[in-house]
């Protein structure tokens, strides 16, 4: 067994049997390996930043890792993107990246780079393989790192020379991994928040289920605080006889306001919300007024429950009531515009659907009717770091083939990683992808008029329009192997929903917008 083979073992006993990958030639020994290591399904991405979204969708659905197998320091550079929205998310993944053998590395050959510089700032693990016999010890450290509590990205930088190298036993020593235990004086501090009669809100981030959900409503209902949810949570479970709070604005001066009664804020799962970006008419970044307290309870990377359960427990809080029930989404009639879209979606999407979210501004519509849709999970944007979407659905279809994945995607951040089309048709992943096609970086055109440059010429303009020529979706998408159509109407989004989610495998609907 060579250190290759070791490293793959290693990740299989573990429970790690998933490998998304774009390998390059230091690679070799591990893709050589797979084959040799039963239970390792590998899948292959045309581009870096597939692979590691697709990694951070499987994370997200899962709760556990996936691999990824990247080539060198510009492999891995391509990834990194999706990676920095893995790390926001908190998703558990191990990447796996080839390198120079080691006595070649001096050689300074046109593929060498620091790979660690590279990693350092998206991995809470880094390490390097330092011999084929420690192969297995480094990825199961990794793993048990990537797992936690808290949770996070691993990195393991694999020398050529420790691929190939021969590992003789398989070492099979055990990692410990990190844990968390809930600070009692924490949860004792919220408590008495709560009961001190100042508005106090809890603010939910990471991965919200419905565990956090009840806890969350459970608490409420006996305190009468206000609850959040993060702007981009990791996961969010919603829908039809689910508790639901609002989400936290994205836009700075809409949080503020919303905010701006608090005397007190608790994180749990996320830490105290900021503003995205510095605005100069603003001058603050925290969006908490002035002389309000922020505390974290329970970290990201770590299950809100278990801080809100303890929460619950200290308040001698029961069971909250179930939550009033919502109006089912219904298909609208009228014109085809971002309102109309969103309620047909919410209105055909499945019980237990996984729904990707990057509409960006296209997805006011569905955010408002996705309350009365049948329960299902979203996934958002969590870094900010655009392209995410359609490698984030194909991670969760290989994660979850038993459910409905839709993939809802602005146009504009749909082009960085379209490849991932690819990917679904050769997976037969069933897969429904929403193009919400306004031909515009419509963010852009409104943070020109929300920085004061409306009086912006033809070539800034320029800068966010995507006409001259316009991206035709469904000729790129038979181009990857996945059919499709456009909708100009609601009657065609409708017919286009139906065929997708009816179809086995992926299909996709270019709503002209």
């Amino acid at each position: 067994m060579n250190g290759a083979q070791l490293a793959l073992q290693a990740a299989v006993d573990a429970g790690v049997d998933v490998c998304f990958a774009n390998p390059g030639t230091t690679e070799m020994e591990l893709v050589a390996a797979v084959d040799h290591v039963p239970g390792m399904r590998a899948v292959l991405g045309l581009f870096e930043g597939v692979v590691t979204g697709a990694a951070d969708g499987y994370g997200r659905v899962t709760g556990g890792p996936a691999l990824t197998l990247l080539h060198l320091g510009p492999g891995f550079a391509n990834g990194i993107a999706n990676l920095h929205n893995a790390r926001r998310a908190h998703t558990p993944i191990v990447n796996l990246i080839g390198d120079h053998a080691s006595w070649h590395v001096d050689a300074d050959a046109p593929l060498t780079s620091d790979i660690e510089s590279l990693a350092r700032p998206v991995s809470r693990h880094l390490a390097t393989v330092s011999s084929a016999a420690r192969a297995g010890t480094t990825v199961r450290d990794a793993i048990a790192a990537a797992s936690g509590p808290p949770s996070g990205v691993s990195t393991v930088i694999v020398p050529q020379d420790s691929a190939w190298g021969s590992a003789g036993v398989h070492d099979a020593s055990a990692s410990v991994a990190e844990g968390f235990d809930i600070d009692e004086d924490a949860v004792e501090q919220t408590a008495r928040q709560l009961r001190g009669g100042g508005r106090v809100v809890l603010l939910l981030g990471g991965v919200v289920r419905r565990a956090e959900l009840d806890a969350a409503a459970a608490i409420q209902a006996a305190t009468g605080c206000g609850v959040w949810i993060d702007t981009f949570p990791a996961v969010l479970e919603q829908g039809a006889g689910i508790p639901r709070f609002d989400s936290l604005p994205y836009f700075p001066e809409q949080a503020i306001d919303a905010l701006a009664d608090v005397d007190a804020l608790v994180a749990v799962g996320t830490s105290a919300p900021v503003a995205f970006f510095g605005y100069r008419h603003l001058g603050v970044s925290s969006l908490l007024p002035a002389g309000a307290a922020s505390s974290v309870l329970v970290p990201g990377g770590v299950r809100a429950h278990r801080g809100l359960d303890a929460l619950a427990s200290a308040l001698d809080v029961s069971a909250a009531r179930s939550p009033a029930a919502t109006d089912p989404a219904e298909i609208p009639g009228g014109d085809l515009d971002v309102m109309s879209m969103g309620a047909t979606i919410a209105a055909l999407q499945p019980e237990g659907a996984i729904v990707v979210n990057e509409a960006a501004t296209s997805g006011l519509g569905w955010a408002i009717a996705s309350t009365g849709a049948p329960p299902h999970e979203t996934l958002a944007l969590t870094g900010g770091a655009i392209g995410m979407g359609l490698p984030v659905a194909v991670g969760a279809a290989v994660a979850a083939p038993d459910r409905q994945v839709i993939a809802l995607q602005a146009d504009g951040s749909g082009m960085y990683t379209l490849q991932s089309l690819w990917t679904m048709a050769r997976e037969s992943l069933d897969v429904t992808v929403v193009i919400c096609a306004n031909r515009a970086y419509r963010i852009l055109q409104m943070e020109l008029h929300r920085t004061g440059h409306d009086d912006a010429g033809p070539q800034a303009r320029s800068l966010t329009d995507l006409t001259s020529p316009t991206p035709d979706w469904v000729a790129l998408a038979k181009g990857f192997g996945v059919d499709g159509m456009q909708a100009t109407t609601i009657a065609e989004l409708r017919a286009g929903l139906e065929q997708g989610l009816a179809t086995e495998g992926p299909f996709l609907v270019e709503v002209l917008l």
